[in-house]
């Protein structure tokens, strides 16, 4: 999901999350919206017993991008 790229900010998330995919296990992490520091992002979820819960998934990409952008607020999930 490209619909923000002319967003410098969105960029600079997805780069974050890129680092952070491979700690995330099976688990599939989309970037939705960067608004307003509120970060929407979309896990999708294995289906294999591997996967990480969620809400950890969520923490996770919260604390590298807080460290990294500290003008993002918040990381919350979307739900389609």
């Amino acid at each position: 999901m490209k619909a923000e790229s002319q967003n410098p900010l969105f960029d600079k998330v997805e780069r974050v999350i890129d680092k952070v995919r491979p700690a995330l296990g099976v688990n599939i992490v989309e970037l939705v919206e960067v608004t307003d520091g509120v970060v929407k992002v979309q896990v999708i979820p294995s289906s294999c017993s591997a996967g990480i819960a969620e809400e950890t998934v969520i923490v996770l990409i919260e604390e590298q991008i807080k460290d990294e952008l500290p003008e993002i607020k918040e990381v919350v999930a979307f739900k389609p």
